[in-house]
């Protein structure tokens, strides 16, 4: 899960001790990966995780980004140099209360910088001790693979959704190289299927959704516990279906659709409760061709 908050990502979370609670509700439900970034807040996000849950379960993995300046909401500078990214490993640990961060993602790729020399600085501070698994976010193929020429790569962050598959090649690369993929954006339309192609793609998840629904138990539609995960409807909403649908798209996806209500939350993690039988994924998975 990604914890959202603050509008633009940018300053403290709206409501400190209700994002605690969140947090703490996310690991009682059984989440073990939570994604953020230096420059949600900026810093304010990795604060509040630990403030939440520290000391960790032991099965918790927290994700953080860096390699990104943000000094207001609409200003995003890209800073890959060497010195500018030990800094922000150094703050995260401390933010984090962490001698070892789980998994560290460069961001994005700075321009002004070589990409291998950003690489080569976070493979120092992986030798160092201080990142235990290095990720890349916003990436090409060929930087993938200049990246992995210089250090193994756990994980791949790009955006991908069921209507936006622009990085179809990313995950086919990754998925066949064993490498974790972390769709971002999960619930975003492509720019260039709005309209009459986005409307028909919305009716078939909403038609799926309420088939869905319609099946469902009456002790789920009372408002039972359903594997221990409360849903707060009785009915699959579309957007669970799109979550879903990207669960059984490819073995390697680590879904982080963002949340900021307990209700939310449960409604995502309910999603590890949608069966999508093999008509229902043929027909998903053709949503991008509309």
């Amino acid at each position: 899960m990604r914890l959202s908050g603050q509008p633009g990502n940018f300053g403290a979370y709206a409501d400190w001790e209700a994002g605690k609670q969140l947090l703490r509700r996310a690991v009682e439900l059984g989440v073990n990966f939570i994604d953020t970034a230096e420059a949600y807040g900026p810093g304010f996000n990795e604060e509040i995780i630990a403030s939440a849950l520290h000391p960790y379960p032991e099965d918790l993995v927290i994700a953080t980004k860096g390699g990104i300046n943000k000094p207001s909401p609409d200003n995003i500078q890209a800073d890959g140099s060497p010195e500018s990214l030990r800094k922000s490993v150094e703050a995260s640990l401390k933010r984090l209360k962490r001698d070892r961060l789980d998994l560290y993602q460069l961001h994005r790729p700075d321009s002004k910088v070589l990409f291998a020399e950003s690489i080569g600085a976070l493979a120092q501070l992986k030798q160092e001790g201080k990142i235990r698994h290095l990720g890349i976010s916003n990436v090409t193929l060929e930087q993938i693979e200049e990246a992995r020429n210089i250090v193994e790569i756990a994980s791949v962050q790009n955006r991908f959704s069921i209507t936006e598959r622009s990085n179809q090649n990313i995950l086919d690369y990754c998925t066949q190289n064993n490498i974790a993929f972390i769709p971002y954006g999960s619930l975003d339309a492509h720019p260039l299927k709005r309209g009459a192609p986005l409307a028909k793609a919305e009716g078939i998840l909403a038609d799926i959704a309420q088939k869905k629904g319609e099946g469902l138990s009456p002790e789920f539609d009372s408002g039972a516990c359903l594997h221990r995960f409360v849903w707060c409807t009785p009915r699959v909403k579309p957007n669970q279906i799109a979550l879903a649908w990207l669960l059984h798209y490819a073995p390697n996806i680590i879904l982080i659709p963002g949340t900021t209500t307990i209700a939310h939350l449960e409604e995502n993690i309910a999603v590890n409760s949608i069966h999508l039988n093999t008509d229902e994924i043929n027909l998903l998975d053709q949503i991008d061709k509309i």
